[in-house]
């Protein structure tokens, strides 16, 4: 049983910067990419940044420059550094792994993470 945890979102102010963390933990072998998607009232679930096994990150045009996205594999983690945030970067924030864990190869996802940007 694999378990994914998000933490460390909430409320700051426009311009301000917040650092979301999502660790798995579990019977896992391997993590392959991880990434991150938000989703705000009454819209889709966008991908807003991803990274591969060997660190080589994409990002959506609306946060690229702005956001970074790491990952530290020996804890099974992927963060996202978010900078200059503004109002419309309000949603719930999901992480989201491929891996391949005991019971085979699947893909899992975080809770659910609030950030609101508001003043």
């Amino acid at each position: 049983q694999v378990q994914v945890v998000e933490s460390g979102g909430g409320l700051v102010q426009p311009g301000g910067s917040l650092r979301l963390s999502c660790a798995a933990s579990g019977d896992i072998f391997r993590i392959g990419v991880m990434a991150w998607y938000r989703q705000a009232p009454g819209k889709e679930r966008v991908l807003i940044a991803e990274i591969t096994t060997g660190g080589l990150t994409d990002y959506a045009d609306s946060v690229k420059g702005r956001y970074t996205i790491s990952r530290e594999n020996a804890n099974h983690a992927v963060y996202l550094q978010m900078n200059a945030l503004e109002p419309e970067a309000t949603a719930v924030y999901y992480c989201h792994m491929n891996l391949a864990a005991n019971a085979g190869v699947g893909s899992v996802w975080g809770q659910g993470i609030q950030v609101t940007v508001s003043s």
